[in-house]
């Protein structure tokens, strides 16, 4: 059994991400440069099918100069998930145009077609699904309803770093995508994200945007921001990236062991024709699931996330009263697990053990 709190994620940083900072130090070029155009071409091959990528200075700096560069604006509406982290409708809000909160399907937690669909007025220009935990988000529904209304649509891929949906990665589907690398995500940068573009053009507009609206110095043809990624973090960022097809294996693998020896709680599913990643293995407790993650904690040694326990819609900055009854009850009852590549076979026992022994008290 490994010592102390099993944590509910843990960044993994070995020798050759401190060799490669160590080698762009030694370079003296320290901000956007050869590194960062290597990782963009690299992430581009291995994850987005050869689709062109931008590399910014963050998440949720991407999803905002993606939806700029698509041409979303004041006076427009874009259809988001209200059961995902607050950066998803910040970004809608940042842009000028009004995010509009739809529920989720609750097997996958992901964006339910049908209300997405609902959600849409003469307003909406865009659908943005999450494709949250890792788990693919129904992009054959969504792309039909886009196409159906004539709206565009754009993915938060945020977690989902490999991830597929019958057989395409996503990150391919969109006008933009955007990929989070965080130091919590199943790979990371220290800090930054990746936008993947449909088109040259809206490449080149996130490339304008992220750089204070120049390609050629002091040639400014936008107004724009300081959203670049420094070398420094495009070289850690080209080391995970070799390391990510063996990390979400072992994702993998662990999220199976879960699944196969929980009981008393239930377990996430996957999609018919999805891959999923596992940046997080959620449960849903239906009873106390609050207490239940704390004695998960206190007794077992086993830590937990609860992601997310407001609904955005609901949160002060924005206040909205809308009726979105999977997502309310998902709120109430996930929790997520540890399964990140650092788990030993003790520490996924233990993890079994505990969800188990509580189940089992609380039935």
């Amino acid at each position: 059994m490994s010592a102390g709190l099993i944590p509910a994620a843990r960044p993994l940083i070995g020798d050759e991400e401190r060799a490669a900072v160590d080698r762009v130090l030694r370079s003296g070029m320290i901000a956007q440069g050869p590194e960062v155009a290597a990782f963009e071409q690299e992430f581009a091959r291995y994850l987005v099918g050869g689709r062109t990528c931008v590399a910014v200075s963050s998440g949720t700096a991407g999803l905002h100069l993606g939806l700029l560069a698509a041409g979303v604006g004041p006076g427009d509406e874009v259809v988001v998930p209200s059961f995902t982290f607050a950066a998803t409708a910040n970004s809608v809000a940042l842009a000028g145009a009004t995010p509009v909160f739809a529920d989720i399907d609750p097997a996958t937690f992901c964006l339910d077609a049908a209300s997405a669909e609902a959600a849409l007025t003469p307003r909406t220009v865009g659908i943005m699904p999450v494709h949250l935990y890792g788990h693919p988000a129904d992009m054959t529904a969504l792309g039909e309803v886009a196409a159906k209304h004539g709206v565009q649509l754009f993915e938060d891929a945020a977690q989902a770093h490999g991830a597929t949906w019958r057989g395409d990665p996503v990150g391919s589907f969109g006008t933009f995508a955007m990929f989070s690398l965080y130091p919590t995500k199943n790979m990371t940068s220290g800090e930054g994200g990746m936008v993947s573009c449909a088109t040259l053009e809206v490449a080149r507009m996130v490339r304008l945007l992220r750089n204070q609206g120049m390609e050629r110095r002091y040639e400014n043809e936008v107004v724009g921001f300081n959203a670049r990624m420094t070398d420094v973090h495009a070289a850690i960022g080209r080391v995970q990236l070799g390391k990510l097809p063996a990390w979400t294996a072992q994702r993998q693998s662990n999220a199976a062991f879960l699944s196969a020896h929980l009981e008393g709680v239930h377990v996430p599913s996957v999609a018919v024709g999805a891959t999923h990643v596992w940046h997080q293995y959620t449960i849903r407790v239906p009873a106390d699931r609050d207490g239940f993650a704390a004695a998960l904690a206190a007794e077992h040694g086993v830590g937990s996330g609860i992601y997310y326990p407001i609904p955005n819609h609901e949160l002060p900055s924005f206040g909205l009263d809308c009726a979105l009854p999977a997502t309310a009850q998902a709120c109430s009852e996930v929790l997520s697990l540890p399964v990140h590549p650092a788990l030993s076979t003790e520490d996924l026992e233990r993890i079994v053990v505990g969800v188990n022994a509580l189940a089992k008290a609380g039935s």
